[in-house]
């Protein structure tokens, strides 16, 4: 299914905005298969409560090696049609730096950097549950895209949100609200956007707005590894 996507819209989408959305790459079952994983502990390599750590009300929790097959199998799926519009990026913005083809190879430069925790998570959100705007980094090694995969959709409220800051301008937000099986690619951390005297960065970050009521479960595909 990965690669029936359009990806030249895809690419143009994320170039354009810094985000593009795919619909029903998952279909209910598969959505609602990753959902039942939550509750299997034996997968997990840590828990987070949100609120411990103000990060929010909620919990997720990070997948430890191996991933299950779907997880493996969406993020290498995924990295290989993003990584040449990542490095033109880098180019656009005067960044001496480029990511392989492969996502074998990136995890490689991220484990020799001693970033060797899997970062691929579920997370889930009951009505009243948020998450803070942040950016997925997590070490000195970052891949600048991510992906989130939404898996369920009988709920209100709890919009997928970022928030962009402009150099001397105030700050734009954007609200989504995915359908189940779509999936959202954005930026890590920041993008390239064009001006009078060429491109400039763009800093954004994301975040999740307050569950009115049902569950919320998504996805997250972070294709760097955490020290």
């Amino acid at each position: 299914m990965i690669g029936l996507l359009d990806w030249s819209s895809l690419a143009v989408q994320l170039n354009n905005t810094g985000y593009a959305l795919a619909k029903w790459l998952l279909t209910p079952n598969e959505c609602d298969q990753l959902i039942r994983l939550y509750d299997d502990d034996g997968l997990y390599r840590k828990t987070i409560v949100m609120e411990r750590y103000r990060f929010g009300l909620g919990e997720y929790k990070y997948f430890k090696y191996p991933l299950p097959a779907m997880v493996a199998e969406l993020r290498h799926g995924i990295y290989p049609h993003i990584a040449p519009i990542a490095n033109n990026w880098m180019e656009q913005l005067n960044v001496d730096k480029r990511y392989p083809n492969d996502l074998d190879e990136l995890l490689r430069q991220c484990h020799a950097n001693g970033q060797n925790r899997p970062t691929p998570l579920v997370l889930r959100y009951a009505k009243g549950g948020y998450n803070t705007l942040h950016q997925d980094l997590y070490g000195e090694l970052f891949f600048p895209m991510q992906a989130v995969l939404f898996l369920d959709e009988d709920y209100e409220g709890g919009e997928f949100v970022m928030i962009e800051h402009r150099p001397r301008a105030q700050s734009k937000a954007i609200v989504l609200k995915p359908g189940k099986g779509d999936m959202l690619i954005f930026t890590t951390n920041f993008r390239p956007v064009k001006g009078s005297k060429g491109y400039y960065r763009v800093n954004m970050k994301h975040g999740v707005s307050e569950v009115k009521d049902g569950q919320r479960h998504t996805l997250g595909i972070i294709f760097h590894d955490a020290a």
